[in-house]
C-alpha cells in the first residue's frame, strides 16, 4: 500500500465518504410539508440563497446559482405558486420584483436546512478563513472538474 497522504490516498478516501456523506444527507428529516412539495436539489439551492442571505431580484439569483434568469423565473414561479415563494415589486424600483420565502413556509424551510447548516458549522468552525476558503474552493474545482471530466483517462 502507498504512504499514507498521497493524492490516490486522499482521492480513495474522498471515493469512500462522498457516498456515505449524500446518504446521511439524503436521512435528514425533511419537513412533511416540505417533502409534498416534491423539490429538486437546484431548489434546495435556491431556497437556500434566500433563506441565508434574504430577498433577491431573479436576476441575482441566477447571477448565485450560476443558470439562465428563464431558469430562476421558472422555478420562482412555481414554488410561488406552491405558497413557498412571494414576488413583490422592489421599492426602490417598481419594474423589478424582489423574491423571497413566505412567512408561512419560512420555519418549514428552515427546519429542512437546519441539520446540513449545523453539521457544515461544526465542521468548519475549527478552521481558520483561510483553511475554509481552501476546503470550498477544492469542492467547486471538483464539481468544475465533474461537468468537464466525462470518462478521461488518468
Amino acid at each position: 500500500m502507498s504512504s499514507r497522504g498521497g493524492v490516490d490516498d486522499s482521492i480513495r478516501e474522498l471515493l469512500l465518504l462522498m457516498p456515505r456523506m449524500v446518504g446521511r444527507a439524503k436521512r435528514l428529516p425533511v419537513p412533511e410539508r416540505v417533502r409534498s412539495l416534491e423539490l429538486s436539489p437546484r431548489h434546495l439551492s435556491l431556497l437556500a440563497l434566500l433563506l441565508f442571505d434574504g430577498p433577491a431580484t431573479v436576476n441575482d439569483l441566477a447571477a448565485r446559482l450560476e443558470v439562465a434568469p428563464t431558469t430562476v423565473s421558472l422555478m420562482v414561479g412555481d414554488l410561488s405558486r406552491k405558497g413557498v415563494l412571494e414576488r413583490r415589486e422592489d421599492e426602490s424600483d417598481r419594474r423589478r420584483r424582489i423574491v423571497s420565502l413566505t412567512d408561512e413556509m419560512r420555519p418549514e424551510i428552515e427546519a429542512w436546512l437546519a441539520g446540513g447548516a449545523a453539521a457544515w458549522r461544526k465542521a468548519l468552525a475549527p478552521l481558520t478563513a483561510a483553511e475554509r476558503r481552501t476546503f470550498v474552493d477544492t469542492l467547486l474545482a471538483y464539481e468544475r472538474a465533474l461537468d468537464g471530466s466525462g470518462t478521461e483517462a488518468q
